[in-house]
C-alpha cells in the first residue's frame, strides 16, 4: 500500500471550497481530471455505501468513513463497479480523505489516498489535475 499527499491553497473559504467538492454540478466538473462524465449515486453520510460510475456505468463503490461537513471527508474504496455490477475487492485500508484547513489567505485542500501500488501512477497523474479544477472553480465561482 502507497500512501499518497497533495494539496492546494485555495483564495475562498472551507465552506465554498467543501461544496465545490461535493455539490453535483461542480463534482462532475473536477472530476473530469479523473475519467470525463464521472458522477457519484448515494449519500455522503456517514457509514454510507457511495458509488462512483464513469459514463458507461463502471466504477468504484466505497463507504463514508469520515464526513466532517467543510473539514474532512474520507472514504474507504470496497470494490469495482462493471456494467453497474459491484465487486468487492481486497485492497485493505485503499482510502481517499479530503481535509480542509482555513488559513488567513483562504483554504488548505490536503489529499491524502493509501492506495495499491498499481494504482499510485494513476493518482500522482491525476490529482493534482483535480485539485486545480476545485481551485479554480473555488477561486472563481459566484
Amino acid at each position: 500500500m502507497e500512501t499518497l499527499f497533495f494539496e492546494v491553497h485555495i483564495n475562498a473559504s472551507p465552506e465554498k471550497v467543501w461544496n465545490v467538492l461535493w455539490n453535483d454540478i461542480t463534482y462532475r466538473q473536477w472530476t473530469t481530471a479523473f475519467t470525463e462524465g464521472s458522477f457519484y449515486q448515494g449519500s455522503l453520510e456517514e457509514g454510507s455505501i457511495v458509488k462512483f460510475f464513469d459514463p458507461e456505468n463502471n466504477g468504484m463503490y466505497s463507504r463514508v468513513e469520515k464526513n466532517v461537513p467543510d473539514r474532512e471527508m474520507k472514504f474507504l474504496h470496497l470494490g469495482e463497479i462493471y456494467d453497474g455490477v459491484e465487486q468487492p475487492q481486497d485492497w485493505g485500508e485503499a482510502t481517499e480523505s479530503y481535509i480542509l484547513e482555513e488559513t488567513e489567505e483562504g483554504t488548505l485542500l490536503k489529499g491524502v489516498i493509501q492506495t495499491p501500488v498499481e494504482f499510485k501512477g494513476f493518482f500522482e497523474d491525476r490529482f493534482p489535475k483535480a485539485l486545480g479544477i476545485v481551485k479554480n472553480l473555488s477561486e472563481n465561482q459566484l
